[in-house]
């Protein structure tokens, strides 16, 4: 049994017709299970939250399953179809919710890797393996394979895909309500033209991720302060015109954060 994390290529030309989710269910058969699935919604975007699923199958139930996929690749209904039949059928699963506030704190990689062992910790089964979708994750309460386009290779981890995306979204157009000058609904919070004017033209809202350059931008040129303490990633430090108060040594695991925001001591964050 491996004592550290791996990288698995699935078969060349995956294609979910042809492809019997061979690993998952060789996992089972050595015994080795329960396999648990992880993937995340929204790392990506610029505004709303980091969302992370975790989630069990039964054994030979990807068969059941006939539309599972990345859930990139379904249509907003087919995501809904198969989000129902995934709660009906698990064995177990989690959805963990990871605020803006937390991601601008903390980063996006590393929040993305705590999301991860959160939701598996919030698992009520205890996982004989753990499968992640592209790359390693350390720190997981068992074995742990990452596996190259694992959400079109390995069915629980594209149920934790579903599981994650139908979860951001409905979050999404909730917050279009209250924000509707932005579009959540039409782009869920990732940078597209629209997302982008409208950033342009209003300047941020609480729901965007501050750390981020284009959010940063145009909080700048609306002279607009954070509501809650940011730390920039490099590129965002590089594009202000304005310098920054260093925080030391202080640097996340990708690499990206190196700064904080002019945090104030009552714990704002405002841009200059």
């Amino acid at each position: 049994m491996p004592s550290v994390s791996s990288v698995l290529k699935p078969p060349r030309a995956v294609v979910r017709g042809e492809l019997p989710w061979g690993l998952l269910s060789a996992l089972d058969r050595r015994g080795l299970g329960p396999v648990v699935g992880v993937d995340e919604a929204g790392r990506g975007a610029c505004a709303g939250p980091l969302v992370v699923a975790a989630c069990v199958l039964r054994p030979g139930d990807a068969a059941r399953l006939s539309e599972l996929t990345d859930s990139k690749l379904l249509t907003p209904a087919a995501r809904d179809r198969v989000y129902d039949r995934v709660l009906a059928r698990a064995v177990d699963y989690s959805v963990i919710v990871i605020s803006t506030q937390e991601v601008d704190a903390l980063g996006i990689h590393v929040t993305n890797l705590e999301g991860m062992r959160r939701a598996v910790a919030g698992l009520s089964v205890r996982p004989g393996y753990v499968l992640t979708d592209g790359f390693r994750v350390p720190g997981m309460p068992a074995p742990t394979l990452a596996v190259l386009k694992g959400d079109q290779a390995v069915a629980c981890v594209a149920a934790a895909s579903v599981l994650a995306k139908v979860t951001r979204d409905r979050i999404m157009e909730k917050l279009h309500a209250d924000h509707p000058q932005y579009g959540f609904d039409v782009h869920k919070g990732y940078t597209t033209g629209e997302h982008g004017a409208a950033l342009a033209e209003h300047g941020p809202c609480a729901e965007h991720r501050w750390s981020y350059t284009n959010v940063a931008m145009a909080a700048q040129a609306h002279s607009m302060r954070a509501p809650h303490p940011v730390r920039l990633t490099v590129a965002a430090l590089q594009a202000m015109s304005v310098p920054v108060r260093a925080a030391g040594d202080d640097v996340g695991q990708n690499g990206l954060f190196a700064a904080d925001w002019h945090v104030n001591p009552q714990g704002g964050a405002p841009n200059p």
